[in-house]
This record gives C-alpha cells, structure tokens and sequence, in this order.
C-alpha cells in the first residue's frame, strides 16, 4: 500500500514537472502564432488584391515598438461606423481579409486592422502587457482621425481578439461606442485546461475547482471573465456552437458575467458556427445581427443633431 501511495504521488509530481517546463517553455507558441505552418510572417495579400482602397498606417506603442496596421474604407468619404478588428492568435491580419470585405459591403463601415506585436509587419514579441498597449495605440489613433465620426468607434474580437477587445472597452468608456465578441475565452487560465486536460487541476480562473498552483507561471492569463463584469458599453456576442477550440459554454459564461452588470448585453448563437467560419456559417442572420446592433448602439447622427452640435461648439 505504501509503495503504490509513493507511486501514485511520484506520478502526480511527475505531472506537475512536466506541466511546468511545458509552461515555461511553450506557452508563448501555445498563446500567440505569428506564422502559421509552412507560411511565412508577411502578407500574403494586401487589401488592394480584393480591390479595396486602403491606406498603410504605422504607430509607435506607449513603449516604443512600431506597428502596423490596414485602414480600410468602402468608400473615401465613408462616415459610418468604424470597426476596430482585433484578430484571432493565429496568422496576420491579410489572412482575414476576405471576411473584412463582405463586412465593409454589408455594414457600409470603415474597418482598422491591427497587427499585434511580432505579428504582420510589426516589430517586436507578442505578450499580453505589449498586445494592451498595442490595441490603445491603435484606438488613439483613430480617436484623433478627422476622416471618420469618432463617436461611432465600435471594437470587434474574435478569439484572443476578443480578451484584447474587452481590456480597449474597459479602459476607454469615452472613446469605445460598443463591443462585440466572438467566439471569445474566459481565460487562458481555463483555456490551459482545455488544450492540455492533465493541467486543469493546477492551471484555472475563476470559479474553477482544483489548487490551481501552476496559475503564477502563466504569462499571458487573459482574464477576460473578469473584465467583462467592468464594461459599461453595450455587448454583442457572437457565439458558434460547434467551435471546435474554444467550449461554447465559456462564451455564455462570459455573457453570464457581463449582463449581471449591464443591461445593455445580446447574446446570440448560430448551430453551425465552428471557430473560425461562424461569420461564413452564420450566413445572413450572422451580418444582420451585427448590423441591428450597430444602428442601434452605434447609430448615424440626424443632420439636424450635428448642426446644433457645431452650433454649440461654435459659441463657446
């Protein structure tokens, strides 16, 4: 008995181990993915192939790494709603392209496409604390634009994009008009436990069962279930029931979180939505429902409400 105690125990200690050094040295690869398998780190295409007029943008982050970004507009004097787009962990943004153009044509919107540090043609290494200051720069950017309706700044996340999404919206209620989130997880604390199950009794976030000692090691944690319950503007989740990476129940989880402090939260599902393709799978339900919640949340200034506006600016 004593023998198979100290087996049982060398055995859990051995899981242990061996989750730390996987930690340590892979979590980075585990997280972010620059370049996908046989591809390199540029673009494969520029929005100019699907003949999109664009226009390159480089920022500086608050800690001085050069970015790069796309600034995509359907038409040059285009005043609707302008989408920020913070992409999935995988690949750059030319591999979303295809998406971003059915969104230009149906939701008749600018869209800003961030390359996250270490990503695209930005300099640096991806890690959550840089990806912060990334997504900031990027909203001060289009915060000070005098092309587009500042008021009308709406962020959009798929996947990691959506944690990136959630932390710009927490911190900026003034700036941000409303969030939408996809396929998003609660943490990559809980996703830990997912992509490697033996460590979900040591890895988790809140709410999770188990000692969670492995929980310091973890560079990138993403809580975004806890940012959720902080964010004042309204939400959209857009959730794909058959996704195949992330549980859907994390995205209910999310939402569960978020409307017991704001009233102003719509989630919805779509049956055949897997990971990446649920904008694909979602067909026309999936546009339609972006583009309620755009005009009602994000809606066109009347003429009449702006010239009051510029009259009152006028007289101060």
């Amino acid at each position: 008995m004593v023998s198979y105690m100290n087996a049982l125990l060398y055995g859990v200690g051995g899981l242990v181990v061996a989750g730390m050094a996987l930690l340590v040295a892979f979590q980075e690869r585990l997280v972010y993915v620059p370049v996908l398998p046989g591809l390199t780190k540029s673009y494969p295409i520029t929005p100019a192939r699907l003949r999109l007029a664009y226009e390159d943008v480089w920022l500086r982050s608050s800690d001085g790494v050069r970015l790069h970004a796309w600034f995509i507009k359907l038409l040059p004097d285009c005043r609707g709603p302008t989408i920020l787009f913070f992409q999935e962990n995988a690949g750059n943004i030319a591999h979303r392209l295809e998406m971003i153009r059915i969104m230009l044509q149906r939701l008749n919107c600018n869209v800003f496409m961030l390359s996250y540090r270490g990503y695209g043609a930005s300099d640096g290494y991806p890690s959550q604390h840089g990806i912060t200051k990334d997504a900031q720069a990027a909203l001060d950017h289009l915060s000070q634009r005098t092309d587009i309706d500042t008021s009308r700044i709406v962020v959009f996340g798929r996947s990691l994009g959506g944690a990136v999404g959630a932390v710009v919206a927490k911190n900026n209620p003034d700036k941000v008009a409303a969030l939408i989130v996809e396929n998003t997880f609660t943490s990559i604390l809980d996703m830990a436990g997912v992509l490697l199950p033996f460590l979900k009794w040591f890895i988790g976030g809140t709410g999770s069962t188990g000692p969670k000692i492995l929980n310091f090691l973890v560079r990138s944690p993403w809580n975004t279930i806890d940012v959720m319950g902080q964010i004042k503007q309204p939400i959209l989740f857009l959730s794909g029931k058959q996704d195949e990476m992330i549980p859907p129940s994390q995205m209910q989880m999310l939402y569960a979180k978020a409307a017991a402090h704001n009233r102003r939260c719509v989630f919805v599902e779509f049956p055949n939505g897997m990971h990446m393709d649920t904008w694909l799978a979602g067909g026309d339900h999936y546009w339609r429902t972006i583009q309620q919640f755009l005009e009602q949340h994000a809606p066109e200034k009347k003429e009449d409400e702006s010239s009051h506006n510029d009259d009152d600016k006028g007289t101060r």
